[in-house]
């Protein structure tokens, strides 16, 4: 590894290449030896910046430089990616830090973080321009994200969809034609052709889209269903010489993940909640039951307005947004960072029957569904005025009746909590944080997994 010139202080604005795109980038050869040499302390899986940050650390770690300031995307501050940031914690300290700033350089709007740090020996501690007693790996002044657990009670509810390999995804008009096919066993092809959503069916307009769904069928049952499995054959089915890995070439009739957690899960429910993993606002809105969600969609297997208002309110969100990290300028949710962790007002399936704070919450839910629908799909509009009608043009413009209703179900949250309505943003995250850790240690009955909630959907889907 070339040695980097005698200096004082390093500074500087590394490359951001994601993990999924170094080896195209950058090519096998080079992306294995820096893994290997870095084995040990970063993460295979972690983004092409982090080794900026380990090789700094490792630098002022020999005294052979005293401070140093990076940039990074805001991803750094979860994830695989936050390991360097906890090494330079063990070795040193992070005396200065903007945690999430917009950066916007010939049209491309990313988030970064600005992280300063040395052996230890400075102590004034700024944070997004204002002093602070500490600064966590996270990049936060409050409790240490990664501290928080995956609790027991929310185990079983949220689940990233299904890894489509494939296209097994197909238009209404073909859908059409595959559930009017007959089948050598009587069984219908609404059994394996299904409605299908991905996140812009949620922040746009739905496309109406259905895919082909075996779940984990074996090739004797699902061939039973002649022509969905049929056109699955000409259109997905790997050439004998291809390159994808030998399960795709074994079961190439079944999704790359079929997630059989949350077949599972939405079993008993009529509807449940669904939201874009990736979006710039985190939208939440209902999605008939037998729908397939695509991988870009994180589903929650509840169909009540309470738990609706719940994940939809300012509490929740706040946490996502510190809990998770970012792609660009459009903040991630996934099932085990952001929803497992989150200590509810009670854990999920103990709320007090016949509570009005329950009943307040799924109120307000009610409300803020019934005037988005009615905003999203007016009576008598046009196409083109329709297609401009979208989740996310709706929250980017947050009319006033918007904003009022999010204030009532806020306001019915923050009353299931029994904390003020007038809490800041840090210090509602501070309480929440604080009741995690409860839960966490077995307060009120809860139990917490064993395993930190500190690894990204990306190392999920490894």
């Amino acid at each position: 590894e070339p040695q980097w010139p005698e200096a004082d202080v390093i500074i500087g604005n590394p490359p951001f290449l994601g993990n999924k795109k170094m080896r195209h980038e950058l090519g096998g050869q080079y992306v294995d030896s820096l893994r290997q040499l870095y084995q040990g302390r970063v993460p295979g899986t972690a983004d092409l910046v982090t080794y900026w940050f380990e090789r700094t650390r490792g630098y002022i770690g020999t005294g052979l430089a005293h401070r140093a300031g990076l940039l990074a995307t805001n991803s750094i501050r979860g994830g695989d990616n936050r390991t360097v940031l906890e090494r330079i914690k063990q070795t040193g300290d992070v005396f200065m830090a903007w945690s999430d700033r917009p950066w916007i350089l010939d049209g491309a709007a990313v988030r970064v973080s600005m992280v300063g740090f040395d052996n230890g020996e400075e102590s004034c501690r700024m944070l997004d321009g204002s002093p602070v007693g500490q600064i966590q790996a996270n990049l936060t002044g409050a409790i240490e994200a990664a501290q928080v657990h995956r609790l027991v009670e929310n185990v079983g509810l949220c689940f990233q969809g299904p890894v489509k390999v494939g296209a097994f995804e197909v238009e209404s008009a073909t859908a059409v034609f595959l559930l009017a096919q007959h089948n050598p066993h009587g069984r219908p092809n609404s059994d394996v052709v299904r409605p299908w959503i991905n996140g812009l069916d949620i922040a746009r307009r739905p496309r109406l889209m259905w895919i082909i769904d075996f779940a984990d069928m074996p090739l004797a049952e699902a061939a039973l269903y002649e022509a969905p499995f049929e056109y699955v054959r000409r259109t997905v089915k790997p050439e004998p010489d291809s390159n994808n890995r030998a399960r795709r070439r074994e079961y190439w009739w079944q999704h790359g993940e079929t997630v059989p957690g949350l077949r599972r899960a939405l079993r008993p429910v009529q509807r449940f909640i669904g939201t874009p993993r990736i979006a710039k606002h985190r939208l939440f809105t209902w999605v008939c039951a037998d729908t397939l969600p695509d991988s870009a969609v994180v589903a929650i297997a509840r169909e009540d307005d309470y738990f609706f208002g719940l994940v939809h309110s300012r509490p929740h969100e706040l946490w996502a947004l510190r809990m998770g990290t970012a792609l660009e300028d459009r903040p991630r949710y996934t099932p085990t960072t952001t929803f497992e962790t989150y200590p509810f007002p009670w854990p999920p399936g103990k709320e007090p029957q016949g509570d009005p704070r329950v009943e307040a919450i799924a109120e307000a839910a009610r409300e803020l569904v019934e005037k988005r629908d009615r905003w999203l799909n007016p009576e008598g509009a046009s196409e083109a005025e329709l297609k401009k009608r979208t989740l996310t043009n709706l929250y980017n413009e947050r009319p006033t009746w918007l904003a009022l209703a999010h204030e009532r179900l806020d306001r019915a949250v923050l009353d299931a909590y029994g904390w003020p309505h007038d809490l800041s943003d840090e210090e509602l995250l501070e309480r929440l944080l604080a009741l995690s850790l409860e839960r966490a240690a077995g307060a009120n009955g809860s139990a917490v997994l064993a395993q930190p909630a500190a690894h990204s959907i990306e190392s999920e889907l490894v």
